[in-house]
């Protein structure tokens, strides 16, 4: 199979939105992406499709946010939600290309690290650790293993202690499983 990483293009949000919704089996996360790409932080680049023989089979976003310290001072970040990948092409390598491509890409825009909300088996793979290991807290209240972080360059987290603060976009369903 011939895989290809791109960013997405307009012809591909309906697409995306289906990749999405077939992943989680819910239409909340294709909604989700729909509504960030509103949002004026919203970075083209930074939304990617997995491209497999011309037929869309992944999705990754990143999409910028901050940790607030309880100072009030802000440290820059970004997010990595959603992942998705079409149920019958998961577990073949899709997400996991998805998402170095992805890291690739914030690292060339300038991003030094990334925040995600995921499983605690995956993550780590890519070098993600507790959030916690930083004193980065959620107000969503996630296990703690499920809530990481990652620094692109190394050190960057060191003293960024505080709550990460996402768009309103990002307010997580009660049925959310990690």
């Amino acid at each position: 199979m011939s895989l290809t990483i791109r960013p997405e293009t307009p012809s591909d949000y309906p697409v995306i939105t289906e990749v999405n919704d077939l992943a989680f089996g819910q239409p909340a996360e294709g909604k989700l992406v729909e509504d960030l790409r509103k949002n004026p932080k919203f970075v083209t680049e930074l939304s990617l499709v997995a491209e497999a023989n011309g037929e869309i089979v992944g999705h990754i976003l990143f999409f910028p946010i901050v940790i607030r310290s309880e100072e009030g001072k802000e440290k820059e970040t970004i997010s990595l939600a959603p992942l998705a990948v079409r149920p019958e092409f998961q577990k073949k390598g899709i997400g996991g290309k998805l998402i170095r491509g992805g890291l690739k890409v914030c690292r060339q825009l300038g991003y030094d690290s990334v925040i995600v909300f995921g499983h605690p088996e995956y993550y780590p793979k890519f070098g993600f650790k507790q959030a916690g290991t930083w004193g980065i807290k959620d107000t969503f209240g996630a296990p703690a293993e499920a809530f990481m972080a990652l620094e692109l360059k190394e050190g960057v987290l060191e003293g960024a202690s505080g709550v990460v603060e996402l768009p309103e976009e990002f307010k997580v369903p009660e049925e959310h499983n990690y």
